[in-house]
Parts: C-alpha cells; sequence; structure tokens
C-alpha cells in the first residue's frame, strides 16, 4: 500500500517584494511536481516584472533586482492566470499542493488575481479547491513542544532534506515538497491513516489554534501585532466605510 506522503504531490512558492499579502508583489513563482518518493521533479518557473520597485530588503533575500526584472520578467496579469489555471490543474487531477506557509503565498496569488484580472483564486479553481499541506503547520503540530525556530531552512535540517539555493522559489518548493515526504514518514503512525483531504481540514483546525496561541504570548509580552488563524487563504479585507 503507498500511503499518501510517497505518492504524487505538488508544491508551489513565491518570491515576492515584500511581506505584505495585501500590498505586496510576486516576483518570481514556481510549481514543482513529482508522482512518487524518489521520482523525477518537473519544475515550471515564472519571472514577473512587478511593475513596482523592488524594495532592498526584498532584493536582499531572494536576489532578483528591479533590472533583472524590467529585462526579463513578464506582466504579472498573465502570468498569475497561468499560475492559478496551473494550481488548478493539480487540483482537478487530485494532487495535494505543498505550500509552506500557505496563507501568505496563496493570499498573495489570490490578490494578484483580484489586482491583475478581477477574478480569484477560488474562481479558477471551480469545483476542485485545492488539498493543501502545509508543512510548518503539521511540523507545529506534530512536534508542538520543541523549541526553536520553523523556518524552511530550520526544518530542512532537522528532517534531513538538501536545501539548495534557498529564496529561489523552484528550489524552496522542492525542498518543501521533500520536506512533507519526510514529516509523513517521521509520524506514519499519526499520519498514515489520514487522507490528504482530511489533513487539510485538520491543519485549518490546527493553525487556527497555533495562531491563538501565538496571539496570546504577543499579548502577555506587550507587541501588538495581529495573528490571522484563517488557512490556507486569508479572507479579504473590507474596504472602510
Amino acid at each position: 500500500m503507498t500511503h499518501w506522503y510517497e505518492g504524487p504531490l505538488a508544491a508551489f512558492d513565491t518570491e515576492t517584494t515584500g511581506v505584505d499579502v495585501e500590498g505586496d508583489r510576486i516576483v518570481s513563482a514556481a510549481l514543482v511536481v513529482q508522482d512518487s518518493t524518489g521520482g523525477r521533479m518537473r519544475v515550471t518557473r515564472w519571472l514577473v516584472n512587478p511593475g513596482v520597485p523592488v524594495p532592498l530588503g526584498a532584493t536582499e533575500i531572494h536576489g532578483l533586482t528591479d533590472d533583472h526584472l524590467q529585462r526579463n520578467g513578464r506582466w504579472p496579469a498573465p502570468v498569475v492566470e497561468e499560475i492559478a489555471r496551473a494550481l488548478a490543474e493539480q487540483s482537478a487531477a487530485g494532487r495535494p499542493l505543498v505550500v509552506m506557509n500557505a496563507p501568505f503565498d496563496l493570499t498573495l496569488l489570490d490578490r494578484e488575481l483580484k489586482r491583475h484580472r478581477a477574478s480569484s483564486l477560488a474562481g479558477y479553481l471551480g469545483e476542485a479547491p485545492l488539498c493543501v499541506l502545509d508543512p510548518r503547520v503539521l511540523d507545529k503540530h506534530l512536534d508542538r513542544y520543541r523549541k526553536g525556530r520553523r523556518t524552511l531552512t530550520d526544518l530542512c535540517e532537522l528532517y534531513g532534506v538538501v536545501l539548495d539555493g534557498a529564496h529561489d522559489a523552484a528550489a524552496d518548493a522542492s525542498a518543501s515538497l521533500e520536506l512533507v515526504r519526510a514529516v509523513g514518514r517521521r509520524f506514519a503512525t499519526r499520519l498514515e491513516r489520514l487522507t490528504p483531504a482530511e489533513l487539510h481540514t485538520l491543519q485549518a483546525v490546527w493553525h487556527a489554534a497555533q495562531a491563538r496561541g501565538l496571539q496570546a504570548w504577543f499579548a502577555r509580552s506587550g507587541t501588538p501585532e495581529t495573528v490571522d488563524p484563517a488557512w490556507p487563504l486569508r479572507p479579504e479585507l473590507r474596504a472602510a466605510a
């Protein structure tokens, strides 16, 4: 019997102009598809000229400069539509989608679709919504009392996953996919009886609980930051009256 973490998976990642899902833009993205553990990874990459300046801090992370994106990137409107259609194709095929810190990448894509296509991610997915596996949420639930950070780099080191070229969308997506397989193997006794669809539903509950815990910690420490409990996509902010 092949368990879900040994079977077909896809993974998605973006690099952006910043960390504000409502206002920042995608500058690169990648979709990685693998049919089984150890199989060949099929990679699709997108490079985007966001039409806005890329802050130096963002360039220092992913290495993509204004000049490079203006020379080599494509306009956002056709790219975000291609990405949405590619994710919809994976969903229609029943392939779980791995997204590290899903509320960031998927929400930002949704806002880009609203900005450039007057649409939404749900509009492209139609009757086949995504089945998402988020290694950050999974690890935090399955090993909740472990101290330390849970970035992609940290988790890859912990689970023995090779991450070559961090902050490249294709490299991060590939590593995230392998990371979910590693999490599945390590916690097989707790995960193998669950389907990806069941895990998708559970992760929404787990993430909300994790968000409440982090919010309480911020409150105790006097940090004014707000933690959104929504997963894998944050609801759209309502315009002020």
